[in-house]
């Protein structure tokens, strides 16, 4: 695992702004218990999942990115950004970049803007990559946004993921400030092992198999995952990311008060926040309303709680999240006081 900090401490990324946005149409577990070989209890029981939000038909990721950047942008009070920094697995197209067209659709034509594909890690992946542009003086204010449509990718008929996964979006503006600020971004803590790359896959669609010269194979071109595997490195992979992330911050366990993690799963993040020795209080979560929604989820979750009360100015913030590739990442904040 690398260990990366972007932030000298005369210029750090602090948050300055937060938003999200859910699509409207919600899946009940009922809904999908009528269609499927499951139920209420088993979903509940094995994902922690009650309800979903999903994508209209004709609604892509743009169109949750651009939302829930424009809300952003509004609790930041900022009109204008230097670069705009999209994670998501669910580009509108395969090329060009999803996050030039968000940008403009924000008013932001202009200014550098780019995806970053790193899964369910990829807000962490895209934070360390906006810290940077402004750690480097390339730019002064960043819109980094996570949105992600993964029902897209999902087959309806695979129980295995259609109970788990959702679509959102959630984005945070950063601005150059100082590393002693509330809301300034701790050290970065990422790594990756592409050997196990196969466990979190779409197989068909991609370079390698459109050179094969064959077709895709039946539901290649949905999402597949190997649910067992995938829980034991997730928890193993956040637990030590985060022990690093908290070192690294020069704090100790005690010291957090929010714990944020990605939202894949209520069983895994019950492991992980026990083996980090955090308790039920001071875990933050809303996947039995949201489901799992990719890259969004973090920011998605920060910016609900902000707004329900569960972050509080001045609480120290440790944020976690495992996604395929396989990729993994940690950092920190002590968060500051944002209209939401």
């Amino acid at each position: 695992m690398t260990e990366f900090s972007h932030l000298p401490a005369s210029r750090a990324a602090v948050a300055t702004g937060i938003g999200c946005y859910l699509p409207p149409d919600l899946v009940t577990n009922e809904d999908l218990a009528a269609r499927l070989d499951t139920s209420d209890d088993w979903i509940r029981t094995r994902t922690g999942i009650a309800t979903r939000h999903v994508v209209s038909p004709g609604m892509a990721t743009s169109d949750l990115a651009v939302e829930a950047g424009r809300r952003a942008l509004e609790s930041a009070g900022e009109p204008r950004v230097d670069a705009v920094v999209l994670a998501t697995t669910t580009p509108d197209r395969p090329c060009p970049a999803t996050a030039p067209e968000v940008a403009a659709r924000l008013g932001q034509s202009g200014v550098a803007a780019f995806d970053v594909s790193a899964v369910c890690s990829g807000f962490l992946y895209a934070l360390a990559t906006a810290a940077g542009l402004i750690a480097a003086g390339t730019a002064e204010r960043v819109l980094l946004i996570a949105a992600d449509a993964f029902t897209t990718l999902v087959d309806p008929d695979d129980r295995s993921t259609a109970v788990i996964f959702a679509d959102g979006a959630g984005a945070m503006v950063l601005r150059a400030g100082d590393a002693g600020e509330q809301g300034a971004v701790g050290p970065v803590v990422l790594g990756s092992d592409g050997e196990l790359s196969d466990l979190i896959e779409v197989p068909a669609g991609g370079s390698r198999q459109r050179s094969s010269g064959r077709p895709p194979g039946p539901g290649d071109e949905h999402f597949k995952m190997r649910g067992r595997d995938i829980y034991r490195h997730a928890v193993e992979r956040m637990t030590n990311a985060s022990r690093q992330a908290i070192a690294a911050a020069g704090w100790a366990i005690d010291d957090v008060d929010r714990f944020a993690a990605h939202q894949a799963n209520a069983r895994i993040l019950t492991s992980v926040a026990e083996r980090l020795g955090l308790p039920t209080e001071k875990q933050l979560s809303n996947i039995e309303r949201v489901g799992n929604t990719g890259a969004a989820s973090i920011p998605l979750l920060l910016a609900e709680a902000a707004t329900d009360g569960g972050l509080a100015a001045g609480q120290h913030v440790l944020l976690t999240a495992f996604g395929g590739g396989l990729t993994w990442g940690a950092t920190t904040l002590i968060w500051p006081e944002l209209k939401t």
